[in-house]
């Protein structure tokens, strides 16, 4: 599998997925911990012109940086329940577009997400464009590809872990959700969202409130803020400090 652009092939030589990597010979200071990576790692770097990473990026955005790497090892669901923590998991179901795959994933690793639960079929594949959209968390987050969304929803259930979908027309929104149980948060493909059958199979479904004149949100919108709801629900109550002062009076914009 090939990728490209700085952060994606960082984070994929810090997680040793890399096997082969091209770099410009135009000389760029970032490219110099990526070399360092790859030296440490003995990696096998091979300098080209912009034409000839233009043509391996398929004319992406590549930051004088192409990589070769072995895709990440597939998960089966159930390896996703396990672990210390409370599992916070996303299923997708149906996202179509690489860059909302990507955005996802990107955000799910920073909110400490279990792993990411994908559809193999009628769904946007591992591409280049979803890893590099991702800023490398596909390099870290565990993902588990399944056939069946509805399927892997009542794995899920089996195993302890509770289904909310991301609905519009939900009864409840996703404050009212305990999210600090072993939760799955299912988002639904562009346009359409959930499937009947998928949309059936969760647990409870939660819509997110909105108070402007449009009624949707971006996929990978909605799924950040439902992630980071559950990331608020289970940190420990903080007490903030009433007498804390701003770092400084004379910097405010007028």
């Amino acid at each position: 599998m090939v990728i490209y652009g700085l952060n994606p092939v960082l984070e994929a030589l810090r997680g040793g997925h890399v096997t082969a990597l091209t770099v410009s010979r135009r000389r760029q200071g970032r490219l110099d911990e990526l070399l360092r990576l790859a030296e440490r790692g003995r990696v096998e770097v091979r300098r080209a012109e912009p034409d000839e990473l233009n043509r391996l990026a398929s004319g992406g955005v590549h930051q004088g940086v192409v990589a070769t790497i072995r895709p990440p090892e597939p998960r089966a669901v159930r390896d996703l329940v396990e672990g210390g923590a409370p599992a916070l998991i996303v299923v997708l179901d149906g996202i179509e577009d690489p860059h909302n795959l990507g955005a996802i994933a990107r955000t799910a690793e920073a909110a400490g997400a279990s792993g990411l639960v994908v559809p193999t079929r009628r769904a946007a594949p591992l591409t280049a464009a979803a890893v590099k959209a991702s800023a490398g968390a596909l390099a870290h987050l565990p993902v588990a590809p399944v056939v069946n969304v509805a399927r892997a929803l009542a794995e899920l259930r089996s195993a302890g872990v509770w289904t909310v979908g991301l609905d519009a027309e939900a009864p409840r929104t996703i404050y009212e959700i305990d999210l600090r149980v072993p939760v799955a948060l299912v988002v639904g493909g562009e346009g359409r969202g959930l499937r009947h059958l998928v949309r059936e199979g969760c647990d409870w479904l939660a819509a997110l409130p909105l108070a402007g004149r449009l009624d949707s949100l971006n996929a990978s919108v909605a799924a950040g803020i439902a992630l980071f709801e559950a990331v608020r629900q289970r940190r420990p109550p903080s007490h903030p400090d009433r007498n804390a002062q701003p770092r400084s009076t004379s910097s405010r914009v007028r």
